[in-house]
């Protein structure tokens, strides 16, 4: 997704927690609990190192490193500190689709295989064998512009925009990052539960890991955005990351099984690396970041750099997020903004819009008169992405001797 753009200059502040002995596998309960990394075996030098590739990029509000459940570092830009909301973007994309696993093992939705036919009426057409999986693993064969969909960020009604996208190939032929495909999980969801994706997710996630403070966005048609935007702190996207690292398990219940856990993290799709020279993949919405013998690292991510990390194996959480600009929330309102969304160009409306609201005609944020996630120029990342390489090497390094 993309959105408004500005300058701002970063000043970062560091701090590691002293030493005090934790038991490792630790669950945090409302708040994590902390130790230093020396206490948890890790090398306080290996995260000085994490953590200083990542804030080359200014565009770096903040990032917390979790080992065996516990916190052992964190580190914020000025001005932003552990309650500091970052926006999702795309990672939401991970955490809807979570529900898709938990509606398998309840018995709500049969297989992962199932036809999305059979609960979405309108695929009754030319896409009635299009699967759930085929949605999750982006390999629907639905209409796919350059864009990815992004224009339906600026629509009214998010869900109707989605439910006219028609077939353009086979299924399951070609990795395409469609934001539709993401979209239609909210549909599902009503569809076998009666229940708002976002409902949900606060009862059979949200609540249980025990995140307190969040937006979740709906557009203006009080549609759930599954495809994108939900606002926390980076401390609770970390306990996302958490219970996929955990199996599943939280407190000792079982929130999604392990057979879905092990499932999400295969190596299904290969996907493009054009920013770097690791093989990446894709598996029902989540990314592949490294995939070698001795690291496993997954991800869910988001537009302008948002990041949770995973290294199952060895039970490292890292997420990243960048500068974010407050709003209200949690539905989506473009105001008389929605009456440009004619001119079908993302690249030129995001300028557009810009133009305006440096004019003072439209402004984005606290009680603004336009209502929406949004990432400024201070918050769109450059220098992490050139460093994604390192970066990997630098969290796969936190578990060698």
């Amino acid at each position: 997704m993309k959105s408004f753009l500005s300058r701002k200059v970063l000043i970062s502040s560091f701090i590691i927690f002293p030493l005090f002995f934790i038991q490792v596998h630790a669950t945090p309960t409302e708040s994590w609990d902390e130790a230093s990394p020396e206490d948890m075996g890790v090398a306080k030098e290996k995260v000085e190192k994490l953590f200083d590739l990542s804030f080359r990029d200014d565009a770096t509000q903040s990032v917390v490193l979790i080992k065996d459940g516990v916190l052992i570092a964190e580190k914020y830009a000025d001005g932003f500190d552990k309650n500091s909301f970052g926006t999702s973007w795309s990672m939401a994309k991970s955490y809807y689709a979570a529900l898709i696993l938990i509606s398998v093992d309840k018995g709500e939705i049969n297989s992962l295989d199932d036809k999305a036919s059979e609960y979405l009426d309108y695929f009754n057409d030319d896409r009635s064998e299009i699967t759930i999986r085929q949605l999750l693993n982006m390999s629907s064969g639905l209409e796919y512009p350059e864009t990815q969909h992004e224009m339906m960020f600026f629509q009214p009604d998010h869900l109707e925009y989605s439910k006219k996208v028609g077939l353009e190939k086979k299924p399951d032929t070609l990795f395409e990052y469609n934001n539709v495909n993401s979209m239609l999980l909210g549909d599902i969801l009503l569809k076998v539960t009666g229940k708002k994706a976002d409902v949900l997710l606060e009862e059979r996630i949200l609540d249980k890991l025990e995140v307190k403070n969040k937006t979740l966005w709906r557009d203006s048609q009080q549609n759930v955005l599954t495809y994108c935007c939900i606002d926390m702190s980076a401390r609770d996207y970390a306990r996302f990351g958490q219970l996929f690292s955990n199996s599943g398990v939280w407190h000792d219940e079982q929130i999604i099984s392990k057979e879905m856990i092990d499932e999400t993290f295969q190596y299904v799709w290969d996907t493009p690396n054009w920013w770097t020279d690791y093989k990446r993949g894709y598996s029902l919405h989540w990314w592949v970041s490294r995939y070698t013998e001795d690291s496993k690292i997954f991800n869910a991510s988001g537009r302008f750099g948002q990041y949770i990390f995973v290294d199952r194996k060895n039970d490292i959480v890292f997420v990243r997020i960048t500068k974010n600009t407050p709003a209200e929330g949690p539905i989506q309102n473009w105001s008389r903004l929605s009456w440009f969304t004619w001119i079908n160009n993302v690249e030129l409306l995001i300028s557009f819009f810009q133009i305006l609201e440096n004019w003072g005609i439209v402004k984005i944020g606290e009680g603004a008169n336009v209502n929406s996630p949004s990432t400024r120029e201070e918050g769109a990342s450059k220098e992490f992405y050139r460093d994604y390489d390192l970066i990997m090497d630098a969290m796969a390094d936190l578990s060698q001797d």
